[in-house]
């Protein structure tokens, strides 16, 4: 990938607050931050609890509005946006990865996985065929009639992030994608988002609490009290399926 293409801002921050109220007290859950997303880039937003990461994510998905700041994503200002325009902006351009996979029970994988397609007025047929070259590329491609009681975790989680894909998104969220796997599944779902990153050119934005999950991300953002007090550039490939061994990314 070319440095110019790579280096395409996809989401730019600029003087961001939320300011809650507590009694007489003010609360800033974010205080200030500034930073730029490129696209292609795997990012990790982290912090600790209560740093104000959650809340981040949640204003750059549109899901909550900043009291002050501007948020602009592919070349958008959504925090100018009317709920309707960004239910319809969250439909057309983002894709999400929840901690709880948040399948329905009541479908089968690939039923899951082209859900979203069905927004777009698209084909039932089209929907399928859409949904299971996504499915077959995350993994899960033998799972499509499966329902989620019927897969381990690691499979569901496949599947929301084939769900999260089946848009063709410019951006994914992924907020703490991880936290119900055991840590060999989580090594493989961090390198299929790595894969994919890389081999789609999507922009991943990833919220987490684990510095060992953020070190497979290329640059790392850090954020304190609602103030961002790092970003660190580089990371690492996922465990190799040959050696087992940690290899540096260049």
């Amino acid at each position: 990938m070319e440095e110019e293409t790579r280096r395409k801002p996809v989401i730019r921050v600029s003087r961001l607050y939320k300011v809650y109220r507590v009694g007489e007290t003010k609360v800033y859950a974010l205080n200030g931050v500034d930073f730029e997303i490129y696209k292609g880039e795997f990012v990790a937003i982290v912090g600790t609890s209560g740093s104000g990461k959650s809340t981040l994510l949640n204003m750059l998905a549109g899901l909550e509005k900043p009291s002050k700041g501007e948020i602009e994503i592919a070349g958008r200002h959504i925090e100018k946006l009317t709920e309707k325009q960004l239910v319809t902006f969250r439909r057309q351009r983002v894709g999400f990865i929840f901690q709880a996979y948040n399948l329905l029970n009541t479908m089968n994988a690939i039923e899951n996985v082209a859900l979203p397609l069905s927004f777009r007025g698209i084909s039932k047929r089209e929907r399928m065929k859409t949904a299971q070259k996504f499915m077959e590329l995350v993994g899960v491609g033998d799972q499509a009639k499966h329902m989620p009681n019927q897969m381990s975790g690691g499979q569901q989680q496949r599947v929301g992030i084939a769900r999260a894909l089946v848009v063709n998104p410019q951006i994914i969220f992924a907020d703490e994608p991880t936290g119900n796997l055991d840590s060999r599944t989580t090594m493989e779902v961090l390198k299929l988002m790595q894969k994919i990153v890389r081999e789609q050119n999507q922009t991943l934005v990833m919220v987490t609490h684990d510095n060992n999950l953020a070190s497979y991300a290329d640059r790392r953002i850090r954020i304190v009290d609602g103030k961002i007090v790092g970003i660190e550039e580089g990371g690492r490939d996922a465990v190799t399926e040959e050696t087992g061994e940690k290899g540096e990314k260049a």
